[in-house]
């Protein structure tokens, strides 16, 4: 980790273009859609929270969580848990990663929830052995062809 203290920030026309130039690695681009994507679907999707990551004034990566969606929309499961998580090419492995999930999973605990849900691409370069590490487990469920794993809070 660098010298200043992460934080995260809602997306303002000020720091726009600066979330619009977080780029992970090429050989990651499989797994995470880029940001312009993740906003899109935050603009039509109201339980989405976008937020990028900044150290200092240097934007490192952004993330976005949900907020008790209907998981099966179907009124059986409501779930939270990251959409998504971009960390820029040259500031992976510095500790943002794990600083996004612990705000997200600070920001569920918040608003009383237990469980922080994720899916990620299998694969060589996908997300697979992060998430583990940080104590995601999968729960057997596959969703678009991306495994699901979640985080007990409690």
């Amino acid at each position: 980790m660098t010298s200043c203290t992460p934080r995260l920030e809602a997306l303002t026309p000020k720091n726009l273009d600066a979330a619009l130039g977080i780029r992970v690695r090429p050989e990651q681009e499989f797994a995470v859609a880029p940001v312009v994507k993740s906003l899109a679907e935050a603009y039509v999707h109201p339980e989405a929270w976008p937020r990028l990551i900044l150290d200092g004034d240097r934007a490192v990566g952004f993330v976005m969580a949900f907020f008790d969606i209907d998981w099966y929309e179907n009124g059986t499961a409501l779930r939270s848990g990251l959409w998504r998580l971009n960390i820029a090419d040259g500031e992976q492995g510095r500790g943002y990663g794990r600083f996004a999930v612990d705000s997200v999973a600070a920001e569920i605990r918040h608003r009383g929830g237990k469980e922080l849900y994720v899916t990620w691409h299998p694969g060589d370069h996908g997300p697979e052995n992060f998430y583990l590490r940080l104590g995601f487990r999968p729960n057997g469920e596959v969703v678009e062809g991306e495994r699901v794993g979640v985080l007990e809070l409690g």
